[in-house]
């Protein structure tokens, strides 16, 4: 039955896609097509959200998408249209505008210092006018100036720093949207999905800053062409290459280095570009007098890889992919691996001057293991998720005021669980755990309108199927989570099958020039589920998907926001209030073995969530400095009949406050300081009520889940950026970048812990653990 009425809506929305773009087509009347592609005139890097209008016209104008292309219908006539993009020179042109015409149009990095003001954003426009509400669009530019870490240029950590964006811990790069859990945010590198973004247990990002174009979070207001995430979606794109010359440019820092090689493939119609890092920690533990640690190991690295090439003015192909891999060992007695792979291959093309269209093919894989080497326990763990993905999306320009996107994706994706492979002289056993495969087809449309000059709508309808197939055992289990009954698939054979429908609506009112008023409401499912017991994701983390046991995750989040600009968009302000709801969340019962269980289903509990808050955000884009203030005022609670007796309690991500002050001020032409300041409310943490001894041992006992708070968190970090003589008879250029993190030496804490108090042991004391104090950073920067 569900099968059946999947599919009659499935022919619904099939026939709306290509309907509705006839009927919009059909209302032009007397209108002529300017489009083209704008560039980056050095590079011949697509310029991604630039802005095209026509001069003296304020309703006039449209936005470049993802790979740059734009379309503007007008009437017949002359016009000069602008075009202009941040941290470029803007282009007038003028055009004789008597039919449907062509432009490719190349803009020039704007490097030149005005000794009066530097222009940080020229976003700001679009944010204050556009439907899309809970959005943040960061440029690299504007990210590698902010100080992090051990000087390693980190997009994960800077977008900590927005409102209702948290960070999962000191140091990590994993992060919380709007009280959803880490796993509850879509995380994309050109489309393909990165399941766990971290290096070295989350204390760098998999995202090299040298290979990245730029990103957009969504918080809230999701377009319909996103899915499969509650809380957030993270969309990075990687730069496609110099299509004009050669270069490289790199970095040497205190504990990694990386280096990125780009240039034309065929001059003006293709490009290539490679970039890694890798850590060196190992190489310094190699000179230790103890061969315990001289054999261990410590490091990571990663590569990108792009290539594109312009077949033709309507066909474009780009092949992108991504490799990271941890290692940790000690000695020869304990090793632990994990990496990511994914690969896109994509192709643009224009069947008209109004419809575009990309057609993906996506693969992605992450994998981990656990290696044990000793007499009596020598075993290996091993774990693997991976997904094949192909998406059809197409955009239609129907006219200035009505873009349409619509699009099909088809997704089938494979968990093999943590699984135990023990060797014959071991004392543990071998497990091995059914692998779990699942296929996900969904189909979307939205509408982006602007009926009047002070109203814009975004809406849309994604629908979305999930279907899970055999072979394996799939159990059933009673309250208390004893397995009652088993059935066993054979392979292609379905299991369940879940459909849901995702409405989208945004809306935008201009109150005048400078204020908006917008509103939205956005319903997201989710069918992939992480199982974790620690405040940030771990690689060991399991991964499970629906099941005859678990459904869908759902979330509605309704939301409304304020939005002004001051002095000629000098500066920027909003306001976000927002409500979510939550159902079908995910957590386990009391004791829980989450790691090496067939039976894993058996411990999880099934509850509801709520999440709500006010965040603020005050940004000046203009002038020697500029940055940004954000603040957070939240709550995020769930509610399980088997935790703290059915009473709403506080997530383990929880915080009332979230402050971040970001400021950057530039010196002169070749000195630029940068600095921020966080302050955050302690996360909800379950502490023991008790204790008893056992056999001579102290067990502590708990029984009110996340009813304690870890101490307030706060820091401050510093940097600065020294760059060498930009001589216009040299290539070459370089610059060094000092930072320090934690400048005034706070002692967060990471951990707390309980102990029997020395010489008292009938009296518990607790202790902290802290990772870092004060640390000093130098990076030498090159490119030629």
């Amino acid at each position: 039955m569900i099968r059946t009425i999947s599919i009659q809506y499935f022919h619904a929305i099939f026939s709306l896609l290509f309907l509705l773009p006839s009927l919009l087509y059909a209302q032009q009347v007397q209108r002529v097509t300017l489009n083209g592609t704008i560039r980056d005139g050095k590079s011949g890097e697509t310029l991604v959200g630039a802005s095209i209008r026509v001069q003296g016209a304020t309703n006039l104008g449209t936005a470049a998408n993802s790979y740059g292309f734009f379309s503007l219908s007008l009437s017949p006539g002359q016009y000069d249209i602008v075009f202009s993009s941040l941290g470029y020179q803007s282009t007038t042109l003028s055009i004789d505008l008597q039919e449907d015409r062509r432009l490719n149009v190349e803009l020039m990095p704007n490097n030149v210092l005005d000794e009066v003001e530097i222009v940080a954003d020229n976003g700001s426009r679009e944010r204050l006018e556009s439907p899309k509400m809970g959005v943040q669009k960061l440029e690299i530019r504007e990210m590698n100036r902010v100080p992090v870490i051990f000087g390693e240029r980190d997009v994960l950590k800077v977008i900590q720093l927005l409102p209702g964006v948290m960070s999962g811990g000191e140091g990590t790069s994993g992060f919380f949207v709007r009280g959803g859990a880490a796993d509850q945010n879509l995380v994309l590198l050109d489309e393909a999905v990165v399941y766990n973004a971290s290096h070295l247990l989350g204390f760098f990002s998999s995202f090299n800053s040298d290979a990245i174009k730029g990103l957009e979070l969504y918080k809230g207001g999701m377009p319909a062409q996103y899915g499969g995430r509650l809380a957030s979606v993270l969309d990075v794109s990687m730069l496609d290459g110099n299509n004009q010359q050669y270069g490289a440019e790199g970095g040497i820092g205190l504990i990694a280095s990386r280096l990125k090689v780009d240039g034309p493939i065929v001059k003006g119609k293709g490009s290539f570009m490679v970039s890694g890092r890798r850590t060196y920690v190992d190489q310094f533990l190699r000179i230790s007098p103890d061969s315990t640690v001289n054999s261990s190991k410590l490091y990571f690295y990663d590569l990108n890889m792009k290539a594109n090439y312009q077949l033709n003015a309507n066909n474009t192909l780009y092949l992108s992919g991504y490799f990271g891999k941890d290692l940790l060992g000690y000695s020869n007695t304990f090793g632990f691996d994990w990496g990511n792979a994914t690969g896109t291959l994509r192709w643009n093309h224009l069947f008209s001057d109004k419809l575009f269209s990309n057609t993906s093919l996506i693969y992605s894989d992450f994998k981990y293991n656990v290696n044990v080497f000793n007499d009596n326990n020598d075993f290996r763990i091993a774990s693997n998720i991976k997904n094949a993905n192909l998406k059809q999306d197409f955009q239609y320009f129907a006219s200035n005021a009505s873009t349409l996107r619509f699009g099909v994706h088809v997704l089938r994706q494979q968990i093999s669980p943590a699984g135990i492979e023990a060797s014959n002289t071991s004392d543990i056993n071998s497990l091995t755990i059914d692998r779990r495969i699942g296929h996900e087809v969904a189909a979307y449309l939205s509408h982006e309108w602007k009926p009047r000059t002070n109203l814009s709508f975004l809406y849309g309808l994604r629908m979305s199927s999930f279907l899970q197939f055999g072979p394996g055992t799939f159990y059933t289990f009673d309250s208390e989570g004893d397995p009652t009954s088993s059935e066993e698939y054979r392979a292609g054979k379905l299991v369940q099958t879940y459909f849901n429908m995702e409405p989208r609506f945004s809306v935008n009112y201009m109150m005048g020039e400078n204020t908006s008023l917008k509103a939205s409401y956005n319903r997201n499912t989710q069918n992939l589920h992480q199982l974790s017991n620690s405040i940030s994701s771990l690689p060991t983390d399991a991964w499970v998907m629906s099941s005859n046991i678990i459904r869908p995750q759902i979330a509605d989040q309704v939301s409304v926001g304020y939005y002004r600009n001051f002095l000629g968009d000098r500066y920027e302000f909003s306001t976000e209030a927002y409500y979510k709801d939550m159902q079908r969340q995910i957590d386990y019962r009391n004791g829980a073995d989450l790691q090496a269980n067939e039976y894993v289903e058996s411990e999880l509990i099934f509850g509801k969530g709520r999440a709500y808050g006010l965040e603020f955000y005050v940004k000046k884009n203009r002038g020697r400095l500029n940055g940004w203030l954000s603040y957070t005022l939240s709550r995020s609670e769930r509610r399980f009949d088997g935790i703290n007796e059915g009473r709403w309690f506080a997530a383990r991500q929880d915080r009332t406050h979230d402050v971040a002050v970001v400021a950057m001020y530039k010196i002169s032409d070749r000195w630029d300081l940068s600095g921020n300041f966080v302050f955050q409310t302690g996360n909800a943490v379950t502490f023991p009520s008790g204790k008893y001894d056992m056999g001579g041992k102290t067990l502590f006992y708990y029984t009110e889940r996340n009813a304690h708070r870890m101490p307030n968190y706060h820091r401050m970090d510093l940097g600065a950026t020294w760059t060498g003589k930009d001589r216009a008879d040299r290539r070459f250029r370089s610059s060094w970048t000092f930072g320090l993190y934690n400048v005034y030496n706070r002692q967060n804490a990471y951990i707390i812990d309980f102990r029997d108090k020395k010489g008292s042991p009938g009296q518990t004391e607790a202790y902290q653990v802290s990772l870092f104090g004060i640390i000093p950073s130098v990076t030498w920067n090159f490119r030629f």
